[in-house]
């Protein structure tokens, strides 16, 4: 028989704070936490809002020795899966550390110690840089510091894909899963908040330079200007549903039923006109492979760039994929920010609680939609069952993913 992926635990860490509660209560409140950068004076930077996360300290989530090798962006990562952990009541040193994974998103790295170091390097009688520099911000290092912290030696892997990533490393997991891979560490974060970062995430000419954070972030609206980056992200736990049941997991979320990606095969401009048919072929694939038909979808989590180039292409490849279907769609990233892979990591995981909970949260930022983004927005919270979600995430030139969530039934 096929092994069957089932996420058993959530950690959180965005603008809303540490912990899944606070990120449900944000959610469903529709109470935005984004605002003017505070960790560096951003007023000669075009863009000068973002989702911080206010008071985190890395000593309360890992030991020092961990946390002066590695970034900000690992030590949020360890936050995250210190609760995912917790969640699913899993102590990794009670398993075969070869039943273990980790495969996590990664998007820019440690900008956060890269930045200090280089500074020193620069700008300091020494011109040397710390022993760590080499290794804190490389795209793998969380993956390799939290396989180390929790001697996971099961294959692991960095998902690379930009924003796409965070739906990626799920899909990843559950081949892992599949392959024989008991429990796997999936999802996500990112810390994109420092001077140098900011610098070239502008580049990118995607990103509003408003400075109301209640309308700065606006994805589907006519007033649809850019987005407002984040940081943070989500960690999952996603096991072996045999495995899962075999332990007596407390929760069970729901069950990865499908997923795929695709590649636009050309370059996409950075205001968002991408290939609509190979996002389309994302979505249509995942829906096959899951067995769910698109009347079928409860809710949808869509990629909401809030360029409207972007959120059109969007909306026209739901359109292909889903034909007369009009499932509810709802979006929480104007909230927090976005995160990019770890925003797509945190989708998965607001659609999985939207799922324990049986409510769908109310979208954020979109009070007027845009001609060609009439969609089934969900306008206040909505008490329904929730039986199939589908989260959707693209990457900066190309990258489209898809995911089908379906619910766990102890008869299937």
């Amino acid at each position: 028989m096929t092994r069957r992926a089932v996420v058993t635990g959530i950690g959180i860490v965005a603008a809303s704070g540490v912990g899944v509660d606070t990120y449900w209560k944000t959610a469903l409140s529709g109470e935005g936490r984004i605002g003017r950068i505070t960790s560096f004076n951003p007023s000669r930077y075009a863009t000068t809002l973002a989702g911080e996360i206010d008071g985190f300290q890395a000593g309360e989530h890992l030991p020092s020795r961990f946390a002066v090798q590695t970034d900000r962006w690992t030590h949020l990562a360890f936050a995250a899966a210190g609760q995912a952990l917790a969640d699913a009541e899993i102590d990794p040193g009670a398993l075969d550390p070869y039943d273990m994974s980790v495969a996590l998103a990664s998007g820019s790295g440690g900008n956060v110690f890269g930045q200090r170091e280089l500074q020193h390097l620069w700008g300091s009688p020494s011109r040397t840089v710390g022993a760590y520099q080499s290794i804190a911000w490389f795209y793998a290092a969380t993956v390799g510091q939290l396989s180390i912290r929790h001697g996971m030696k099961g294959p692991s892997v960095v998902l690379v894909s930009e924003s796409a990533g965070g739906v990626d490393s799920l899909a990843h997991a559950a081949r892992l899963v599949r392959r024989g891979t008991a429990v796997v560490l999936a999802g996500g974060t990112e810390a994109p908040l420092s001077p140098y970062a900011l610098t070239c995430q502008q580049h990118s000419g995607a990103m509003t330079t408003r400075t109301d954070p209640e309308r700065a972030y606006c994805p589907f609206d006519v007033d649809a200007d850019g987005y407002v980056p984040g940081e943070g992200g989500a960690v999952l736990v996603v096991e072996d549903l045999d495995h899962a049941l075999a332990r007596g997991a407390p929760v069970i979320y729901g069950e990865i039923a499908g997923a795929a990606a695709t590649f636009d095969g050309r370059h996409r401009g950075p205001r968002g006109d991408g290939d609509v048919g190979q996002y389309a072929r994302a979505m249509t694939t995942a829906l096959e492979r899951a067995g769910v038909r698109p009347d079928d979808l409860d809710v949808v989590f869509p990629d909401a760039l809030g360029v409207p180039a972007g959120d059109r292409d969007e909306c026209a490849a739901m359109g292909r994929a889903f034909g007369s279907a009009s499932p509810a769609v709802t979006t929480q990233k104007p909230l927090v920010g976005r995160l990019y892979q770890g925003g797509a990591a945190l989708d998965v995981a607001t659609a999985l609680l939207a799922m324990r909970h049986d409510l769908l949260p109310p979208t954020a930022g979109t009070r007027d939609p845009a001609p060609g983004c009439e969609l089934n927005f969900v306008s206040e919270v909505t008490p329904t069952p929730v039986q199939a979600a589908m989260v959707n995430a693209r990457g900066l030139d190309g990258f489209n993913a898809s995911l089908v969530l379906r619910r766990y039934h102890e008869e299937n």
